[in-house]
């Protein structure tokens, strides 16, 4: 998975992903707790859109909008 110019790997595993993301939003739930932070939840649901295709049409959506709101129509930077 990349982010910006970060590439992020994933275990190979399905279900290890689903856990993974499942226990990030969990705890980003938490995240008014001292270790725990509000910063788990999006990093959990990109990890489930890897598996989960609602996760995956909301992830899509959100990076369509925020392309056209920087002015990335045409898929090019400026």
């Amino acid at each position: 998975m990349r982010i910006g110019s970060h590439r992020i790997r994933l275990p190979e595993s399905r279900m290890l992903r689903m856990g993974l993301g499942i226990l990030l939003v969990i705890g980003g739930i938490l995240g008014f707790l001292p270790i725990l932070g509000f910063w788990m939840i999006p990093l959990g649901l990109l990890i489930l859109s890897h598996d989960l295709p609602t996760v995956r049409r909301w992830r899509r959506r959100l990076a369509v909008r925020f392309g056209r709101r920087n002015g990335d129509r045409n898929g090019n930077r400026k």
